[in-house]
Formats: structure tokens, C-alpha cells, sequence
């Protein structure tokens, strides 16, 4: 299987890319090909509603983008990875959805799987609800196949005691693929 990650993190090396990080671990081993996409490296614009793609694309942006849309057509999995700000996905993993626009059409006719890696510092279950709904209905709306999803809260950084679990959790939903 070809997985695209897209790490949502303006922190390279913070908690919700050392927990991706298990994930591709596992799924590496498992045999699957892995490509990893560090939004915070590309320059990719917002939409910006013109809707000269007609949802099927291409985007009159020439940005980055155009080759995220590649790896994510390309592939039979796409991993949503982002730390939780202000209770909702990272402004650069957002901003990466929201371009989804001009391909839309296109990918809710492929039958992509998805998983969620998410990280926040707060102990409280609560603080991922708005993840929660915005992947579920990301998925209902792209007609993507959820195949799991890590909520690691209570992860301040990389090197939080309580990311060793949700790491190991990460490395397992990996190798199960």
C-alpha cells in the first residue's frame, strides 16, 4: 500500500511528528511504502474560493500543492497528523485541506483510507472533540475509509512521558495495516 503522511506541525520534531513517526515505523515494516509531506517546509497558499478548478482541478495556484495532490492521488492512504491548536487541526494542515477543494471530485471517487495522529498538551479528553468532528466529517465529505486514529493527549512535547504510549500505539496501528 502507498501511504502519503501530511504532518500538519510547524515543530518538526514535536510530539505529533514523533508519534507519525512510529506510525511510518510500522508501516515500513508491514511493507507498505511511506512518503512523508513536512507542510511546514512547502509554501502552500490558501484557497482562495475562485473555484476556476471546478473541484476537479487543476488550481490556478502554482504552489507546492500541486505536488501534495500527486502524492494524495497516488495514494491508497492519506494520514492526517496535527498537533491540536485552540481545539481544532493546525493552521498548516488546515490550509492543506481547504486546497483539497480542487481535487475533491476526484478523490471522494477513490475510496482512500485514512488515519488521525493527534497530539495536544492538554490532559483532557475534551480538548479533542472539534478533531474529532472535523475528521469525521472530512472523511464522511472525501468519502474516505477511517482505519484509526491516535488522540495522544496529555503530550507537551516529543519527550512527554505519556507520548511512550501512544507512540507504541502508533507503531502497532502501523504494522497492522
Amino acid at each position: 500500500m502507498q501511504i502519503t503522511v501530511i504532518e500538519g506541525s510547524p515543530h518538526i520534531k514535536g510530539a505529533s511528528s514523533a508519534i507519525a513517526q512510529r506510525f511510518v515505523d510500522g508501516a515500513t515494516e508491514a511493507g507498505h511504502s511511506v512518503d512523508v509531506v513536512e507542510v511546514v517546509r512547502l509554501k502552500v497558499g490558501a484557497c482562495r474560493a475562485c473555484n476556476a478548478c471546478g473541484t476537479s482541478g487543476p488550481c490556478i495556484q502554482q504552489d507546492d500543492m500541486s505536488g501534495i495532490r500527486s502524492k494524495i492521488m497516488s495514494s491508497d492512504m492519506v494520514v492526517f497528523v496535527t498537533p491540536v491548536y485552540f481545539c481544532g487541526f493546525s493552521a498548516q494542515l488546515k490550509t492543506v485541506i481547504d486546497r483539497f477543494y480542487s481535487f475533491s471530485s476526484n478523490l471522494r471517487t477513490r475510496g482512500t483510507k485514512a488515519v488521525l495522529i493527534a497530539s495536544s498538551a492538554d490532559k483532557e479528553d475534551w480538548t479533542m472533540d472539534a478533531v474529532r468532528i472535523q475528521y469525521d466529517s472530512l472523511c464522511r465529505y472525501l468519502n474516505l475509509q477511517d482505519c484509526g486514529r491516535i488522540l495522544a493527549t496529555g503530550c507537551g512535547g516529543a519527550d512527554a512521558a505519556s507520548a511512550v504510549r501512544f507512540k507504541d500505539e502508533a507503531y502497532q496501528l502501523g504494522k497492522s495495516l
